[in-house]
């Protein structure tokens, strides 16, 4: 029998790299499946000083509402956070845990001081922060012009204070 021949029966009797990548391919799109979505609708707001509210979680606080927990029927919560002047550490310091899935803060102006589980960190301007569900934290010191956004899922949740 000629090489060449002998070579192409034994490639055929070697399986195909191509036909094994194909079967291990995921499902098409729809054979997953997936949670259902809540409806979301499109939302966009833009800056107006006397958005700002002091009937937020904290006292030390003013929160601009970004509309999104309407937007996401209670998906998401994001607001932007205005931390009033001056620090007292005896109003803010105190110990406590948000009963939520996420919790992502950004830093906008200034800067803000906090401990979460015995680690004291600093965040400045443009820093980012991801909170895990339930840590235990603390604010300790924040800058006058301090400004953050929060984001949180669920948007609805519960704060649970330690002290």
């Amino acid at each position: 029998m000629p090489k060449t021949i002998a070579k192409r029966q034994a490639r055929a009797k070697k399986p195909s790299l191509r036909k094994t990548a194909r079967k291990k391919a995921p499902a098409s799109p729809a054979k997953i499946k997936t949670k259902p979505r809540s409806k979301q609708k499109f939302n966009a707001t833009h800056f107006r000083e006397q958005d700002f509210r002091t009937d937020g979680l904290r006292p030390y606080a003013r929160y601009r509402d970004l509309g999104m927990s309407a937007a996401t029927g209670g998906l998401l919560q994001a607001h932007v956070i205005r931390l009033v002047p001056p620090c007292d550490p005896a109003v803010v310091s105190k110990r406590h845990y948000h009963d939520v899935e996420l919790q992502m803060i950004y830093v906008l102006k200034g800067w803000i001081k906090g401990e979460y589980e015995g680690e004291v960190v600093t965040l400045h301007q443009g820093a980012a922060w991801l909170q895990p569900p339930r840590i235990e934290h603390r604010v300790l010191d924040y800058s006058d012009d301090c400004e953050l956004l929060e984001l949180v899922v669920p948007a609805d949740f519960k704060t649970v204070e330690l002290e």
